[in-house]
């Protein structure tokens, strides 16, 4: 994964395009920042007075950009400019995509940046005064999720370590690394930064076979049912909108019945990840990827 780009304060960056403090593109007001909108399920009970309040859901938010390119007396250059916004905003590998998506970064005084993913939604532009080097703007920009994200963060975890027990020898190959007592397990701790829960990106690198990840303070296990040589990766793609299980050719693997991709989330403060496989080696190893999540700027 490339390193993102430093911004300024009040500095921000729409599809890899900059925008607001140093850029032609001024920036007089941002929208929806504060708390996403609700999906209520309230009804109203027959024959009485009140309401029976429902379960909550954020939906995603709209972000709405009040800004305008300015560049004085360069025409050519103001266009240049909306072109690449239009650009960003007519990528094909997001807009054809059901589920893809992509970031509106975002740098307050004061704040580190924070990702909202999504997508460009609106760019209306007024060109009658673009030959003075002037296009108003009106963007809009709707996430997925009700979450400003942080910075990606990550850990690799190699398979060969002891948490508790110990190794009886002689050894006897294959290993099988099991979540038992006394066995060779897998755990590995994890400081998670932000408020909210956050869905992590889970790639196992083999050689092994039917690995085994599980978040040890809510129990929430998934199981990859095949194998991996030498080489070969799966990625288990928790986060919403993105949810798969595929492997480095582009091919999936299944999950066991049990393993709920949905409900694997890491908690803000220190996660316990455990992992156990198959392997003739012991050189396989699990890479947690993911990003701080929070409920607001």
């Amino acid at each position: 994964m490339s390193t993102p780009v430093e911004l300024a304060d009040h500095q921000h960056e729409l599809a890899g395009v900059l925008i607001g403090t140093g850029t032609p593109v001024v920036i007089a007001a941002i929208e929806g920042l504060g708390r996403a909108p609700l999906r209520t399920a309230d009804v109203e009970p027959p024959g009485e007075d009140g309401l029976w309040l429902g379960p909550d859901l954020f939906s995603g938010r709209t972000i709405r950009i009040d800004a305008a390119i300015k560049t004085p007396g360069d025409e050519q250059t103001a266009y240049a400019v909306h072109g690449a916004l239009q650009d960003a905003a007519d990528d094909e590998s997001v807009r054809l995509a059901g589920g893809a998506t992509t970031t509106l970064r975002l740098k307050f005084p004061g704040r580190p940046a924070r990702t909202v993913r999504g997508r460009i939604r609106g760019l209306d532009a007024d060109l009658t005064q673009a030959k003075h080097g002037w296009i108003p703007l009106d963007i809009e920009f709707t996430a997925q999720d009700s979450l400003f994200y942080g910075e990606v963060q990550s850990k690799t975890m190699p398979l060969g370590g002891l948490t508790r027990g110990g190794m009886t020898f002689p050894l006897v190959f294959p290993f099988t690394v099991e979540d038992t007592a006394g066995a060779i397990g897998r755990p590995g701790f994890l400081h998670v930064d932000g408020t909210a829960p956050t869905w992590p990106v889970l790639r196992v690198h083999g050689p092994c076979a039917n690995p085994r990840i599980t978040h040890v303070a809510t129990g929430r296990t998934l199981t990859v049912q095949g194998s991996l040589t030498a080489g070969e990766w799966v990625d288990i793609d928790t986060r919403p909108g993105w949810r798969s299980v595929l492997r480095d050719n582009g091919g999936g693997m299944p999950l066991t019945p049990q393993s709920r991709i949905d409900e694997f989330r890491l908690l803000p403060g220190t996660n316990e990840i455990h992992w156990t496989a198959t392997d003739p080696t012991l050189t396989s190893t699990l890479a947690v990827t993911w990003w701080p999540a929070y409920k607001a700027l």
